[in-house]
């Protein structure tokens, strides 16, 4: 018991004067690394044979040790020396003198440690901060240094110190009175429709750039940040912003990752004041635009087109981790145009997290510095080679912009911000939006599928204006419709069949279709029992109706899914209910009616256009019986991309059969007419068609080894069309009546 008392009053007495030895002893450290430069005069040993590492590891460890004995709030004696001496200060101009050599390792190695490892915010003080930004400066310098991996450790540790306390920024940025040119201006396309042209075009960013027609503000519905160009002139200091992004360039991988992830805790940090300090006075958006020109401009023209589009979306983080695997290149070229896509989905990832007015500058500064100068060039061009290996990429660049800033500004700078219905006779307002429509028309089959892959993709983005500006600008008027009749004013139930039986009448290539019943085809072309909805009183015709137009459209003389186990038309219900509703959440926030707009107002009576997008696909679509197959597979998949939209517009004009259409006006169904009229007519040349028909279907569903059959183009334009129906048909199903929930 009597040595149990001496053990707990020894604690007791060792407890006081712990405090007093650490301090001891942190001042003892200090001391020796001074005195090593007052009795020294070897200025070329390095500090790695001296005993100034140890002594500032020993300085690092009695201070986290202090802090842990200390209650939560509370700096001890050893911290308050550390500041009230500035002892970082000293360090950082020791570090700057490179004092002994190596020095500047051994303080940022210092500094990394106390900010990762102390727990009490240090950065407020001012004996920490101003070191701090002394240190930053020496960072970033020169890539490859010996000190790279120390100074990217450092700043991803400043990094981390910022986000988790956004308010130290201030600490690190220059402010500046800029109030009064850093106001929100909202911009909206759906002004332009009541607004003259110019009213809705913005600034450029930088002082001093004149925008082109094809540089104007961001595609979007919500309010744009216009920045202003104060201060985009002075020359950037070397700022932490700076300093990680030359460090982004290390050719050491893991290092470049750091950097970068660095760069990206400070763009998303929230205080405004920061972000413009990016934009303003830092190289940030230059910089991550003038390296996706550099990368994009180092791909080799002989890369493979095909190969591109197989690469996928690449990731960058992955990309970084997995780049120093030393494996054969699966393609020439394609560590170029990894690269390349690397950057690009790191860039969008930075304008996808980034503040608002961050985010809007680096996407104008990608449109401005990549989009038009580099990759709008490559686009034009005539060579066909170039054609496919630029719309490859382009389809890349589409594939990894998922941010919805850059994604407004790549589709104003592929197709313009006109939204006033296109007039035929006038030219082109856009010149690039207008010759990738026609490369769909391409005499290049090769460039024509490219192309509409393209476009494929390009609907499926979230963004109003792609769809609004290819197709619902001018369906808007519905000048379509004829005077008689439209949805509204449609008359009876009884008076569509009269209808009918006047158009089976009129045309000799569908009186078989009827024989021996109304809808006499077999149990397979009969609609599921939850089709069997009832008729609106609104006189609307019933969605059973409108799907076996479609489903009884192509002649039983001509079909042959019947004949093959699962290939009938409910096999496309899923997919069509699966894409619509994903069509649907794109769609959610655009406020598109959700019935036909009234005739009156549309002021409808004027010709009608369908657009040079339309026009061009319906092009393509009369064309179905002479084009191979891979191409009427692109060309239908497009336009059911289109028909899948949930406007009422879409709807009535691609996928109702009943609506009147004015004289000489197209429309989808009318199309598919003509071209089974031209094929009944050129089956009667082609012998033994129904088994060749058969054979084809089953060749291309991989049930027959591949033969030579004669007529083979004709056979898979009749295979596609009729499976095309079936698709639309589904289509109308998942989409009629268009109404919400």
């Amino acid at each position: 018991m009597f040595s149990k008392l001496t053990a707990l009053l020894q604690q007791a007495v060792d407890t006081e004067e712990e405090p007093i030895q650490l301090l001891d002893s942190f001042i003892s450290h200090w001391k020796g690394i001074t005195n090593y430069y007052i009795v020294t005069t070897d200025e070329t040993l390095p500090v790695k044979q001296t005993d100034i590492p140890w002594r500032l590891r020993q300085m690092v460890d009695i201070l986290v040790y202090e802090e842990k004995q200390m209650e939560r709030g509370e700096t001890g004696p050893c911290m308050e020396y550390l500041l009230q001496h500035k002892i970082l200060e000293t360090l950082c101009t020791l570090a700057k003198a490179g004092y002994p050599p190596g020095m500047k390792q051994q303080v940022l190695l210092l500094i990394t440690k106390l900010l990762g490892q102390i727990q009490q915010p240090m950065l407020p003080h001012i004996n920490v901060h101003r070191p701090v930004q002394k240190l930053i400066r020496l960072c970033g310098k020169d890539l490859g240094s010996k000190t790279e991996k120390e100074e990217v450790q450092f700043l991803t540790t400043v990094c981390a110190k910022l986000s988790q306390d956004p308010y130290l920024i201030n600490f690190f940025i220059e402010k500046k009175d800029s109030a009064d040119s850093r106001k929100l201006q909202p911009c909206s396309f759906e002004k332009s429709e009541g607004q003259p042209k110019d009213a809705v075009r913005t600034s450029s960013l930088a002082a001093g750039v004149t925008p082109s027609p094809s540089d104007r503000s961001p595609v979007t519905n919500a309010p744009s940040t216009h920045l202003s160009p104060q201060g985009m002139d002075a020359q950037p200091d070397k700022s932490l912003v700076n300093a990680l992004l030359t460090l982004t360039a290390s050719e050491k991988n893991q290092l470049a990752l750091k950097a970068c992830e660095g760069l990206l805790l400070l763009a998303t940090l929230p205080e405004e004041g920061a972000a413009w300090y990016m934009v303003e006075s830092t190289a940030l958006c230059q910089t991550l635009a003038d390296r996706l020109s550099d990368l994009y401009r180092l791909i080799p023209d002989s890369v493979d087109p095909g190969q591109v589009e197989s690469l996928g979306r690449v990731n960058w983080r992955s990309h970084y981790a997995t780049s120093n695997v030393k494996d054969a290149e699966s393609f020439p070229g394609k560590k170029a145009v990894a690269s390349f896509f690397s950057w690009l989905d790191y860039c969008n990832q930075l304008v996808k997290e980034a503040h608002k007015v961050t985010a809007a500058a680096m996407a104008q500064e990608i449109r401005r510095r990549f989009f038009v100068p580099v990759l709008e060039p490559q686009l034009l061009q005539v060579s066909e080679m170039g054609i496919l290996l630029s719309t490859a990429m382009l389809m890349g660049v589409v594939m990894h912009t998922t941010a919805s800033r850059l994604l407004d500004e790549l589709v104003l700078f592929l197709l313009g911000d006109e939204r006033e219905a296109e007039v035929p006779t006038e030219p082109a307002c856009h010149m690039l939006r207008s010759q990738l429509i026609e490369r769909c028309n391409h005499l290049s089959d090769e460039i024509s599928i490219a192309t509409l892959r393209f476009f494929e993709q390009l609907l499926q983005k979230p963004q109003e204006h792609i769809i609004y500006n290819l197709v619902l600008r001018n369906l808007t008027s519905r000048c379509y419709i004829g005077n008689s009749t439209g949805h509204e004013e449609r008359a009876a139930d009884n008076e569509q069949l009269d209808e009918m039986e006047e158009f089976e009448e009129e045309d000799p290539f569908f009186t078989d279709i009827y024989t021996g019943g109304r809808f006499p085809a077999s149990d397979w072309l009969v609609p599921p029992a939850a089709m069997q909805k009832t008729t609106k009183a609104d006189g609307k015709p019933e969605v059973n109706r409108i799907v076996n137009s479609f489903l009884c459209l192509v002649p039983d003389t001509v079909k042959t899914s019947h004949l093959v186990a699962g290939c009938g038309y409910d096999t496309y219900l899923v997919d069509a209910h699966r894409m619509f509703q994903g069509c649907c959440v794109n769609a959610k926030d655009w406020k598109w009616p959700h019935v036909p707009s009234n005739l009156e107002s549309c002021g409808s009576g004027g010709s009608f256009y369908e657009g040079h997008f339309l026009k061009v696909l319906f092009d393509r679509m009369a064309q179905i019986l002479d084009q191979p197959y891979d191409l009427n597979l692109q060309v239908t998949s497009v336009i059911s991309k289109v028909a899948l939209f949930p406007h009422p517009h879409l709807h009535e004009y691609l996928l109702d059969p009943y609506i009147n259409l004015v004289p000489s006006c197209r429309s989808l169904f009318s199309i598919i007419v003509r071209v089974i009229g031209d094929l009944m007519q050129r089956i009667q040349r082609i012998p033994q068609f129904p088994s060749k028909l058969l054979l084809v279907r089953r060749q291309l569903m991989g049930l027959e080894p591949e033969s030579m059959v004669d007529h083979v183009t004709i056979l898979k334009g009749v295979i596609v069309l009729e499976e095309f129906c079936k698709e639309l048909a589904a289509i109308s199903f998942v989409k009629y009546p268009s109404e919400p929930d």
